[in-house]
């Protein structure tokens, strides 16, 4: 099965950008490019994060809140 390659969009972002909008240390984004966790274009030896790889992590974690139902108790 081929996959299919992923063009990356947006600006590329260093690392420090990323841990500065993630509000994190720089270790953060370091590691979730050590883990493979996000995409990441490297350029000769700098590491670059796509703002849409960026924005897709973020929207992967997005947890929903849960709605309590209200019901008669019997």
């Amino acid at each position: 099965m081929a996959r299919e390659k992923i063009r990356p969009t947006g600006r590329l972002l260093t690392v420090d950008q990323v841990a500065s909008l993630l509000n994190t240390s720089v270790r953060y984004p370091r590691r979730l490019i050590e883990e493979r966790r996000i995409t990441f274009v490297k350029v000769g030896r700098h590491v670059r994060i796509p703002e849409s790889a960026l924005e897709e992590f973020i929207h992967a974690g997005v947890v929903e809140p849960v709605r309590l139902r209200r019901g008669r108790v019997a």
